[in-house]
């Protein structure tokens, strides 16, 4: 695969619509092309768990004035995607978010948005006794891929293509 958009979210809660940061990384030719990250204020922006907070470090304070998912992802997020396929570690996870973000807001949801797991491929690809967990930052350890700062929606979303660029 050498055109698709790899895409993380990080969410403020439990509810697969609460998403609080999109990254996106555009890969055309093979080549990283465009990254883009963005906080958004989920609704409500009140509800933040403890657990999330800890895991990615966003707080309700840090998207209290961001703007909504339909902004974000209607002006920005949505023309940089267009037809290309999307790819995510994880992809059950971030296709979930997606669409239920796209049902909180009444969106249609396109037709021709198809998710590639990296996290699958990397478990058909490479053994668990061999690689130990297929986590991200396992699977571009193994890979020689440099990679910090996880959960991070752009950094996920870019250790995301460069496993993809390999595997897929």
């Amino acid at each position: 695969m050498k055109d698709f958009a790899a895409i993380d979210f990080e969410t403020a809660n439990g509810r697969p619509s609460s998403i609080c940061s999109v990254g996106l990384v555009v890969v055309r030719g093979g080549e990283i092309v465009e990254r883009l990250h963005r906080l958004i204020r989920p609704t409500p922006n009140y509800y933040y768990r403890f657990f999330t907070e800890q895991i990615h470090g966003i707080c309700a304070e840090d998207t209290d004035d961001a703007p909504l998912f339909p902004e974000v992802w209607n002006a920005e997020v949505a023309p940089l995607i267009g037809r290309l396929p999307l790819v995510a570690h994880n992809a059950a996870f971030d296709e979930r978010a997606l669409r239920a973000a796209y049902e909180a807001y009444e969106m249609d949801y396109p037709a021709e948005y198809r998710f590639y797991c990296t996290l699958r491929a990397a478990r058909r690809l490479f053994p668990k006794a061999e690689i130990g967990n297929h986590r991200l930052p396992t699977v571009c350890a193994w890979l020689g891929i440099p990679f910090e700062d996880h959960h991070q929606a752009l950094a996920d979303a870019e250790g995301c293509a460069r496993i993809a660029m390999r595997i897929l």
